[in-house]
């Protein structure tokens, strides 16, 4: 078999991973009863489209409701380094900032937890992408050195961030 036909036949038997958060499709509108986002044509949202009825809307808890009453993250970040002790409260206002431009976009992209651990902290997050931008933004504000790993057999991304002076 040659290099072609080894890398179809990985192809072929790949299976793609899902967030089983997602996976709940239903007809018409939503609304979260937690966070109030607006789930319609297949998207949650901040703001229901317009000429969009809502009023009849069913209750029906987001994904990322979901994930943070399970404590289930998609996304962990851990950062690390004499930098962050040095540094700490930028950084975290970096995080914070940086989450609130993603979820005012996104719906789903949320902060479950900042959490210290030792000397490292830890950020988890309802979605990937959030762990994306926190850690490009930290690339670009502070340099250091970032890894991303996705979760082979679930949904998932787990990356680091580490600067030291």
């Amino acid at each position: 078999m040659d290099k072609y036909q080894q890398s179809q036949k990985n192809q072929l038997f790949k299976s793609d991973t899902h967030d089983p958060y997602r996976s709940q499709r239903f007809e018409g509108s939503a609304i979260c009863p937690q966070c109030d986002s607006v789930y319609q044509a297949g998207n949650w949202t901040w703001k229901s489209p317009e000429n969009t009825v809502i009023h009849d809307a069913q209750p029906v808890k987001c994904p990322a409701c979901r994930r943070i009453d399970d404590n289930m993250p998609a996304g962990t970040l851990k950062l690390s380094g004499s930098f962050l002790l040095n540094h700490r409260t930028e950084i975290v206002n970096l995080i914070e900032h940086t989450e609130k431009k993603e979820k005012a976009e996104h719906a789903l992209e949320r902060i479950i937890n900042l959490t210290d651990s030792g000397d490292d902290l830890i950020v988890t997050t309802t979605g990937i992408h959030l762990v994306h931008r926190i850690g490009h933004a930290l690339e670009a504000a502070y340099k250091g050195d970032s890894d991303y790993r996705y979760g082979d057999n679930e949904y998932g991304l787990s990356a680091t961030w580490r600067r030291d002076e």
